[in-house]
């Protein structure tokens, strides 16, 4: 038997049911646990040492591993952030899915790269949106984030301008990528971890923006139906969820662990499997 595993602060449930499924829907010998490790790098030398095939990585743990690993592939080099490593015969490369995911919606979706953009947030998965943007081509994007040091830093590094708040701004395209409209404070991937969650029935953005806005993405996963998500469809705008950046990531996630690129029937299933716990 194959094992796969996430570290957390706070595991959830949301990846073992995602990658327990998918193994059972195509008959591998696998099996996928979450850990809330106390000692990360004993952890990661678990990972190398007992054959671990790979390993899920969430807040605030993104950065810490990156002296830890091997190898960086470009999509974690790319952001200094790693959501995923993979275990080839002890050699640990890192990988970053949740840039992968946001790079492929925006693309899906068809998002104009000559609109303006605000993106709210300064975190990791801040990091992998706005790295998606900017190698995307989008030109016009700006930073909103309340702490200076690590909202300046984000949005110089990329060649963007930062503000502390909206005051009142809008834009094409907005972008939550704050805690804001998150239950329980869960991070918008599979696995838990983001400090915060407080304002889980508010709005990430006035509804002034959303309604000025042609396109609207909040990258919280649970609940699928944000506050700001809500607000949007009934303001007849389009979406884009981050149960959709959630999926993407973690079936990512999967095809680097097992070589195996699931049907969208199968993916289709494993997240209403997930979704109905």
């Amino acid at each position: 038997m194959t094992l796969c595993i996430s570290l957390s602060a706070r595991p959830s449930n949301n990846g073992t049911r995602f990658h327990n499924h998918l193994y059972e829907q195509l008959g591998l010998n696998w099996i996928y646990k979450a850990f809330a490790p106390t000692d990360l790098a004993q952890a990661i030398s678990g990972v190398r040492g007992l054959g671990i095939r790979g390993c899920a990585v969430s807040m605030p743990y993104k950065e810490d591993v990156i002296a830890l690993v091997d190898e960086m592939d470009p999509s974690a080099q790319a952001i200094d952030s790693v959501n995923t490593i993979v275990n080839t015969d002890g050699h640990l490369k890192a990988y970053n899915t949740d840039y992968t995911a946001i790079e492929q919606l925006l693309q899906s979706n068809a998002v104009p790269t000559d609109y303006s953009v605000l993106v709210q947030g300064a975190g990791g998965m801040a990091k992998a949106t706005v790295a998606a943007l900017r190698d995307a081509g989008f030109t016009d994007v700006t930073v909103v984030a309340r702490n200076e040091n690590t909202g300046r830093a984000l949005a110089e590094h990329y060649g963007f301008p930062w503000r502390a708040a909206l005051d009142g701004g809008t834009a094409d395209l907005i972008i939550n990528v704050t805690p804001i409209g998150m239950e329980g404070g869960m991070e918008g991937g599979m696995e838990g971890g983001m400090e915060g969650g407080a304002g889980s029935d508010s709005l990430s953005f006035p509804q002034e923006a959303v309604n000025a806005a042609k396109v609207v993405f909040d990258v919280v996963a649970l609940p699928a139906e944000t506050p700001l998500i809500k607000a949007a469809r009934a303001a007849g705008k389009p979406v884009i969820t981050g149960a959709e950046v959630a999926t993407i990531q973690a079936l990512e996630q999967f095809v680097l662990y097992t070589g195996v690129r699931p049907t969208e029937e199968q993916v289709q299933a494993a997240e209403e499997f997930m979704r109905a716990q």
